[in-house]
């Protein structure tokens, strides 16, 4: 008795604020708890969501080899293909090009060192001496933090199998996706399985909208800083352009390191002339795919605060390096749109909110 008169002596408003406290240690603790084993398997887990995107973006190739009355497994095929073949044509091209060119560079980038080395003796107060120093000191830094041998052996093969895994989880999602994602309602109450299924649809359509615009987005500016770079005669143009197209997946951050690059190469194989001429490009392509192409591509579904882009893309990198750049905002806007439904108490449940349900998951499957 003494106890709950003692209870009850706490000012409601306390009581209230220590439940919520409470209630957000356990959500923390879980979460906690949640990253861990996934820290644990970081491979598998980067794996499936490395499907789940891809699933995403070659969605309608399955779906348009399905309007072709093609079988459920030729139409995941198609979508398995489509990123073989993107993906490894890409790299067989990019080498092919740094093969071909390579003796004809290495003599312009070595003159382009010497030229650039005179320019910063002859602007910064500092010698040829203290320079060599200087870029010695950089390149043993660089060589006792090189990886082990036997650990970048390790890490290959663990994202060989990643990448093994991803694949043979992309075949099936878009061979099987509607029934797995019949399977996952059915561990859902009867009575909350219509708004999860809204939610998850509505997710998706998220999922599939962010890579598809991001693809273009990437693919424009990947091309329009390419074109600049042969233009001004940059040597690496593709390779630079390439390195372009996969920063894009990283926002904000990406776009920095490889205008860096661009610059850096530029400036050694041109001098200054010319790296101030591709810092010009890089930075009219940016800019017009900040104010034009990611508000008419992307729309304003997906916009999100650059403090929270940036937070995302930060945690991510700490937790699993670039594959969680990569991953962070796209995860970020498909759980704030999943949230966004499950909290709406006026969803329809047979339309969802906003436009149309997209079909892509249930066409990705049989």
């Amino acid at each position: 008795m003494t106890s709950r008169k003692g209870f009850d002596a706490v000012p409601p408003a306390l009581r209230n604020t220590a439940a919520v406290a409470a209630c957000i240690l356990v959500i923390v603790a879980a979460l906690g708890v949640l990253i861990y084993l996934a820290l644990k398997v970081a491979s598998l887990v980067m794996a499936v969501i490395s499907a789940l995107l891809l699933t995403a973006l070659v969605a309608p190739v399955a779906r348009q080899a399905r309007r072709l009355r093609a079988p459920a497994w030729v139409a995941a095929l198609a979508g398995l293909l489509t990123v073989i073949v993107a993906v490894g044509g890409s790299i067989a091209l990019v080498t092919n090009q740094v093969t071909a060119q390579w003796p004809e560079i290495r003599g312009s980038l070595s003159q382009g060192l010497q030229r650039a080395q005179t320019q910063i003796v002859n602007t910064l107060p500092i010698n040829d001496r203290q320079l060599d120093d200087a870029v010695n000191g950089l390149l043993s830094a660089l060589r006792r933090g090189s990886p082990d041998p036997v650990a970048g052996a390790s890490m290959a093969t663990r994202v060989a199998a990643a990448v093994l895994i991803a694949l043979f989880l992309l075949f099936f999602m878009l061979k099987d996706g509607r029934s797995m994602w019949e399977w996952v309602l059915r561990l859902v109450p009867e009575q909350r399985r219509a708004k999860v299924d809204v939610a998850g649809l509505a997710g998706w359509r998220a999922l599939g909208q962010y890579v598809r615009g991001i693809v273009l987005v990437a693919l424009a500016d990947a091309v329009g800083i390419g074109l600049a770079l042969v233009l001004i005669g940059v040597p690496f143009a593709l390779p630079l352009a390439l390195l372009t197209f996969v920063a894009a997946f990283v926002p904000i951050i990406g776009a920095v390191v490889a205008g860096a690059a661009a610059v850096l190469i530029a400036f050694v194989s041109g001098g200054l002339t010319d790296a101030l001429l591709v810092l010009a490009a890089v930075l009219a392509v940016q800019q017009a795919e900040s104010h034009l192409l990611q508000p008419l591509i992307m729309g304003r579904t997906l916009h999100l605060h650059p403090v929270v882009v940036v937070v995302a893309v930060a945690a991510g990198t700490l937790a699993a390096g670039i594959a969680g750049a990569v991953v962070a905002v796209p995860l970020v806007a498909v759980v704030y749109r999943i949230a966004r439904v499950l909290a709406d108490d006026d969803t329809d449940p047979e339309t969802g909110p906003g436009p149309a349900r997209d079909p892509a998951p249930e066409t990705a499957g049989s």
